[in-house]
């Protein structure tokens, strides 16, 4: 009896955590400390950024990567990441940093579903294959698409500013433009910039 019991009190140590719980983690220092974890793919990722000029570009492995690459002056020790991660899903924050000038590479799992919300900047998504819902308040953003007949439905507007989706037939410039595309693929696109430049290629 009491071996069976320092057996059952050795499982319960060596048995892994729940998955369904989350972990986080607080990465401060950015230019110095480039960071990479590992993240499942087909995983529902949520991006919360910072203005700067940003790339979002598919990896083929199961990892979340950030680098800085540069810029001109100011604080950029204050530059950090947080993520909060579960079995399925994960939350980013990038977050500090310079008021301006700023260029930072996120890299995630080539399949991977995309949230994303970003004040101001430039942002570019590459070669991602998934559900995007992407929303920019003020600047350019540019996503490759890819094949148009992987989406079910593309939904593309601009508060003010120019939109454009030459492979889809699509110009338009002005106040409130928008256009809707039904597919017959699997996947969903959500773009939308308050004001400045949207396009999709």
């Amino acid at each position: 009896m009491r071996h069976a019991a320092f057996l059952l009190a050795g499982i319960l140590i060596l048995s892994p955590a729940n998955p369904a719980t989350a972990d986080k983690i607080d990465v401060k220092d950015l230019p110095n400390h480039p960071f990479v974890t590992d993240i499942a793919a087909n995983t529902q990722l949520r991006l919360y950024l910072r203005s700067g000029d940003i790339q979002i570009l598919a990896r083929d492995d199961n990892k979340l990567s950030v680098r800085y690459d540069g810029g001109s002056t100011g604080n950029f020790k204050d530059l950090g990441v947080r993520v909060e991660r579960s079995a399925d899903s994960a939350s980013f924050e990038l977050h500090g940093g310079p008021d301006r000038d700023m260029h930072v590479t996120i890299e995630v799992p080539r399949s991977t579903s995309l949230f994303v919300r970003m004040s101001a900047g430039n942002l570019e998504l590459a070669n991602i294959t998934g559900d995007k819902d992407i929303r920019l308040r003020a600047g350019e953003l540019i996503i490759a698409i890819g094949d148009p007949k992987e989406y079910s439905q593309i939904r593309a507007s601009v508060l003010t500013g120019g939109l454009e989706a030459a492979s889809l037939g699509e110009s338009h410039g002005g106040l409130f433009r928008s256009f809707t595309k039904d597919g017959p693929g699997k996947y969903k696109l959500i773009a939308h910039v308050t004001a400045g430049d949207l396009t999709l290629r």
